[in-house]
């Protein structure tokens, strides 16, 4: 709300940090009273950080910070995992999903930590470098069976897959190879043992 020109009047706590001008009871300006300023932040003080093990004070106070973001991290698991509520009937299956909800976290944050190591690495800052920007890109690359049984990628790695992959240390050919090797699970999962006995037994001779 703008009140320069207006009749009104600050409460007095800003009088403190500020030299306020008024004219026939309408506000009109103000200054800083740099020297009340600083010496208050003078009187912020210090704090010290502890660790057990050696490492830089850049390095322990980014440490510090990811305390929060673990918080948060924990906190948020009841929207992207579901957990909202737990809905078992023993202990044990309560223990059994926190457990798996710990890993899952642990692979977020794994993700999360090497998509922002590449976004940093970029000269613009791309937003599909987020995570579930990221996981919803990757979603698309999918398998189609083909007509004659076979199975194959439904399009190439786009350029955006391609860095996101990059993060992760993979590239297209590890996608091409792991398509492939999928392909084949699900064939041989579909056949008939007989006919899996024969291939393994076919195998075996020209090996």
């Amino acid at each position: 709300m703008c009140i320069k020109g207006r009749e009104y009047k600050l409460p007095k706590r800003y009088e403190h940090y500020f030299k306020l001008t008024y004219h026939k009871d309408k506000f009109y300006g103000y200054e800083e009273r740099e020297d009340v300023i600083e010496r208050e932040l003078q009187l912020c003080g210090y704090f010290a950080i502890v660790t057990s093990e050696k490492m830089t004070a850049s390095e322990a106070l980014n440490l510090y910070k990811s305390r929060d973001i673990s918080e948060k991290l924990f906190g948020s698991d009841k929207t992207f995992l579901g957990n909202r509520s737990f809905r078992v009937a023993s202990s044990q299956a309560a223990e059994a999903k926190i457990f798996i909800q710990f890993i899952a976290l642990i692979i977020r944050a794994r993700i999360y930590t090497l998509l922002r190591k590449r976004k940093a690495e970029m000269p613009g800052k791309p937003n599909y470098l987020s995570v579930p920007s990221a996981l919803k890109e990757l979603e698309k690359i999918e398998l189609i069976r083909q007509p004659n049984g076979n199975y194959k990628l439904d399009h190439a790695v786009t350029a955006t897959q391609k860095v996101i992959l990059g993060a992760f240390g993979l590239d297209e050919e590890w996608i091409k190879a792991q398509a492939r090797q999928i392909g084949k699970d699900i064939q041989n999962a579909a056949m008939p043992e007989e006919q899996k006995d024969d291939d393994e037994d076919a195998e075996n001779e020209e090996y």
